[in-house]
């Protein structure tokens, strides 16, 4: 059975991605995803957190007053989608979170999860280092650069601090692509062990934080269909992680129904070899939707990869 455990839309990401979120549910069924987790972003706290592309008034400028009644609606909105859909598709209402100031975000984050029971996890993630985003482009990948001491180095390092706090903070179910931070460096590729050791060790604490978790390590395609050759987390970070017992969930991290399934082959080839057997997701049983008021219990889901591809429509 196929799935994504991260995924945005154009209705509740405004500038950020494409399309109502009911669309893109519909075409995930149709490429044969069986479940699909709903993470739009969560509502950030300043004006400087959002991305450049939020805040063009040509992509439907976003204001701060919006995002927490954004927010709101998107939960009602997916709460209505999973009972509408419960016979076609298994879905998950979740968010993807933020790392930028932890003062603020670990209890909003916390905030957020109390408050709204139908909310089955969120995906811990770090898009900003220093304040600053490090995958929006170069320009602002070199000022946070910068901000962090001038190398990329000292900027990987702080990333991968970040990072550890976030874990500490907040502990995610779902670790959002481990390795971002290499999405715009100047060797993308270039395997970190033996290159840049204080990274390397930061990484490696990082891992075996996330095993303390119980956490699983989200494979997500992005990667691929913004240029490097492996998904996150690269081959370095999935070999450590193995090695450890960890386990994977599946993502495309799509913004909208074309990046629906992206890259999906591509990503299972690369697990094939690693080794990789399985993929977890989670479900809710009895699936919100089907049985009346009766609560749900929210388990850990194993899928083999060929259970995954067996269920996955893709045109060739």
């Amino acid at each position: 059975m196929a799935f994504t455990m991260h995924s945005h839309s154009g209705q509740f990401c405004p500038g950020h991605a494409k399309d109502q979120l009911e669309e893109v549910i519909r075409h995930a069924i149709s490429v044969g995803y069986r479940t699909i987790g709903l993470t739009e972003h969560m509502p950030r706290t300043q004006l400087s957190d959002l991305y450049p592309e939020e805040l063009d008034p040509d992509q439907g400028q976003t204001t701060l007053a919006q995002l927490v009644p954004r927010h709101a609606s998107y939960l009602a909105e997916a709460q209505r989608l999973q009972a509408k859909y419960a016979s076609q598709i298994h879905i998950l209402i979740g968010f993807e979170g933020e790392w930028i100031r932890g003062a603020e975000y670990g209890p909003l984050i916390s905030s957020l999860l109390s408050s709204a029971p139908c909310v089955d996890y969120f995906i811990g993630s770090i898009h900003h280092t220093a304040g600053i985003p490090i995958d929006f482009d170069k320009t602002m990948f070199l000022q946070a650069q910068n901000a962090c001491g001038g190398s990329e180095e000292k900027l990987w390092e702080r990333y991968y601090d970040e990072q550890f706090e976030m874990l500490n903070a907040t502990r995610p179910k779902v670790v959002g692509h481990f390795d971002l931070i290499r999405l715009l460096s100047e060797e993308p590729d270039k395997r970190v062990k033996g290159w840049r050791d204080g990274v390397w060790e930061r990484m490696k604490r990082n891992l075996e934080v996330c095993k303390g978790l119980g956490a699983w390590l989200e494979v997500n395609t992005s990667a691929l269909r913004k240029g490097l050759k492996e998904p996150y987390p690269g081959r370095e970070v999935a070999e450590e992680w193995i090695k450890m017992g960890g386990k994977f969930t599946f993502s495309d991290d799509s913004h909208g129904i074309a990046q629906v399934a992206t890259n999906y082959t591509r990503g299972l080839d690369y697990l094939d070899s690693l080794g990789v057997t399985e993929l977890w997701t989670l479900e809710r049983v009895p699936h919100p939707g089907t049985a009346g008021d009766i609560k749900s219990e929210l388990r850990d889901k194993a899928v083999t990869i060929a259970e995954f591809r067996q269920s996955l429509r893709l045109e060739q």
